[in-house]
């Protein structure tokens, strides 16, 4: 019985993080049209930190609560799941357009940042019993973010196009409702898959790069999906490689200073290579005639399936 009430609970909380992250997105983006902000910086700055405050609730609170494996493994297996089945998904939907400033600016960057937590995290030998992530290598990560969205705002892109609506008083009001609705379901999220599975012996690592990374990340796929259907195409692709540079950067650094670790699983270091390599081949994907098609949204998406079955049966 108190497993049934666990899963009712985590779809409960993954209703509050869909509806608050919607709430917040919305709100944010009437907040930042306000100032004449280009779509492709809407996406990688106001739209992919909202739609990532669930990854940060979930990774901060697994964090304070010293439950490594979910905080590094929900960052982790988050980026993976918007590469993959978000992005792959939504170009499957309707091919999604790209740009040079998209590829050489904001994905590159990407590689790069992803390539250094490996080192970070690993050294040039691989994964060993000694490895670690300390709160200063955390404190580098979150001034890399601090750095990179300065840098964004100070070149910013001229708008694309006068902006439909502005800010007002409920725009706020729906703000800080979302924010609350996200804390609190990432709160109970993190608690009752823990308890799901202790209960089916599950590894947290498992846990935290499927249930909960698929759960964190629907916020993500909503946007992505409305945006690319409404041919925002640079909110669409914006949002998620945004996402992934605040959930590198901003959610595991902070997660870093509030709770460093001595000791990282085995299971981290194949997924961070993966990782890697999904990012490679995302920009490869974008470089290719400037745009995601079809055929190689069904790649990525079948990427991440194969992924979700070598981590259930390994």
């Amino acid at each position: 019985m108190d497993v049934l009430f666990s899963f009712v609970i985590v779809v409960v909380s993954i209703i509050m993080l869909w509806k608050g992250a919607d709430w917040l997105v919305d709100s944010a983006a009437e907040i930042a049209h306000t100032f004449k902000i280009s779509d492709l910086i809407i996406g990688l700055t106001v739209v992919a930190f909202g739609t990532s405050a669930p990854e940060f609730a979930v990774t901060i609170s697994a964090a304070a609560t010293s439950q490594t494996d979910i905080s590094i493994g929900n960052v982790i297996g988050s980026n993976i799941f918007n590469l993959g089945f978000i992005l792959g998904g939504t170009a499957m939907i309707r091919p999604i357009s790209t740009s040079e400033k998209l590829f050489k600016r904001d994905g590159l960057f990407l590689l790069a940042t992803t390539i250094f937590i490996y080192f970070l995290f690993f050294g040039i030998n691989g994964w060993t019993d000694t490895d670690s992530f300390s709160q200063v290598e955390g404190s580098m990560l979150f001034a890399l973010l601090i750095g990179y969205v300065i840098f964004l705002f100070v070149k910013k892109d001229p708008p694309e196009e006068v902006h439909p609506s502005s800010a007002n008083l409920m725009s706020y009001l729906y703000f800080f409702t979302g924010l609350v609705m996200i804390v609190a379901g990432g709160h109970y999220m993190v608690e009752h898959a823990t308890i799901i599975a202790e209960f089916y012996d599950v590894p947290e690592w498992v846990i935290a790069v499927t249930i909960v990374a698929a759960g964190t990340s629907a916020p993500e796929f909503a946007t992505s999906i409305t945006a690319a259907i409404k041919g925002r195409h640079g909110i669409a692709v914006g949002n998620l490689i945004g996402s992934d540079l605040f959930n590198l950067l901003g959610v595991l650094g902070l997660a870093g200073m509030i709770n460093p670790t001595d000791g990282l699983d085995q299971y981290i270091h194949g997924s961070v290579v993966l990782l890697v390599l999904m990012v490679g081949l995302t920009l490869f994907m974008i470089r290719t005639n400037w745009k995601i098609s079809r055929t190689e949204g069904a790649i990525l998406v079948t990427i991440n399936l194969v992924r979700w079955y070598l981590d259930f049966a390994g």
